[in-house]
Order: C-alpha cells, then sequence, then structure tokens
C-alpha cells in the first residue's frame, strides 16, 4: 500500500534533495562559467531547476490529488527550461568553439554524479508516490545522473582523443533532450491524473 504523499518521511527526502541540488547549482555554475562548458551549463541549470521542482514538490504534497496534478503539469513545462537554456548556450558557443579544460569537467561532473546518485537513491522508494509530482523529481534525479556519466565521457574524449569543443557541446545537446522526454513523460502522467481526480 502506499503511504500518503504528506507523509514526514516523503517531505524529509524532498527537503534534502533540494537543498543538496541548490547547494550544488552554485558550485557547478561557477566551474562551467570559468572553464567555458556547455554540458556543465546545462547541467547546471539543471541543479537549479531540479532544486525549484523539489522546493515546489514540498509545498504540494499536501494537497488534493486535482491540485497535484496541475502542479505536475506545470512542472513538466520548467523540466523544459534547462533544455531550452543549453540549446542559447551551445549556439553561442559555436560561435566560439574552445573545448572546456577536460581534468575541470571531469572531477565537476564525478561531483554532480554521486551528489545525484545520493537524490535518486533517497527518492527511488518514492517514484510511484505522490504522482507526477514525486515522479518528476526522481526522473530529474534520474537524468541528471545518467547526464553526469556522459560529460565525464566527454572529457575523458577531449583529453585524449578529440581536442575539440564538439564533445562538450554533443553532451550538452543530449542533456537537453533528455530533459525534453522528462517534461513530455512528467506531462503524460500529470494529464492523466488530472482527468482522473475528483475535482476540488
Amino acid at each position: 500500500m502506499d503511504p500518503d504523499p504528506s507523509s514526514p518521511p516523503l517531505r524529509r527526502a524532498v527537503r534534502i534533495v533540494a537543498l543538496l541540488n541548490l547547494a550544488w547549482f552554485s558550485v557547478e555554475f561557477a566551474i562551467a562559467q570559468a572553464i567555458g562548458s556547455v554540458a556543465l551549463f546545462a547541467d547546471s541549470v539543471d541543479f537549479l531547476e531540479d532544486a525549484s521542482i523539489n522546493f515546489l514538490i514540498l509545498v504540494a504534497l499536501g494537497w488534493t490529488a486535482a491540485r497535484r496534478a496541475r502542479v505536475g503539469m506545470a512542472l513538466a513545462g520548467l523540466l523544459l527550461v534547462p533544455a531550452c537554456a543549453t540549446l542559447w548556450t551551445a549556439w553561442t558557443k559555436f560561435n566560439l568553439p574552445v573545448p572546456p579544460a577536460p581534468l575541470a569537467l571531469a572531477m565537476t561532473a564525478g561531483g554532480a554524479l554521486a551528489l545525484n546518485g545520493l537524490c535518486a537513491l533517497l527518492l527511488a522508494g518514492y517514484r510511484h508516490h505522490g504522482g507526477s509530482l514525486t515522479r518528476a523529481a526522481f526522473l530529474s534525479a534520474r537524468n541528471d545522473a545518467v547526464a553526469n556519466v556522459a560529460i565525464v565521457g566527454a572529457a575523458v574524449v577531449t583529453a585524449w582523443w578529440w581536442t575539440s569543443a564538439w564533445p562538450d557541446l554533443i553532451v550538452g545537446l543530449a542533456i537537453a533532450a533528455f530533459n525534453a522526454n522528462a517534461a513530455h513523460e512528467v506531462w503524460t502522467v500529470a494529464r492523466t491524473e488530472h482527468h482522473a481526480a475528483p475535482p476540488d
């Protein structure tokens, strides 16, 4: 039997994930700007988006099913923000294709991977509870962990095989596509919840 979506353990997990994402955003954004990495920029904006999502979820968990479904649809739109920001950053990078520093790229992505793995672990047990809200939180953490592995791969490729801005750009654009797919999944679940929920 599913736990109450407003249960204290779930709320505690969401609160911890929100604070971790907010803290790492400031670290990764600063490094992305310093080394000129599109992939890290995409990931850092995604951390800020994840923090916002989890804070919104924290507020909405105690609401009615219909109101939670509406918030879920709004969160689907929010998931598209990093994708749009990444596309803009990638466009500017095309005009100045300087490869980022591979060591800083790999180390930062490794730290992000550890943090996202922890967040996904905290949320994994609740991903089917609370509907689209906790699903959005879990998908964000899971997708970010996958993205971090790809960023580490881009750093290795840049350092050893292809000294170019392209590995970083390709990974950054892949992260944007991944976020767009997650947004579609959350939107679909939220729409189903909205139609099934009794009116407020």
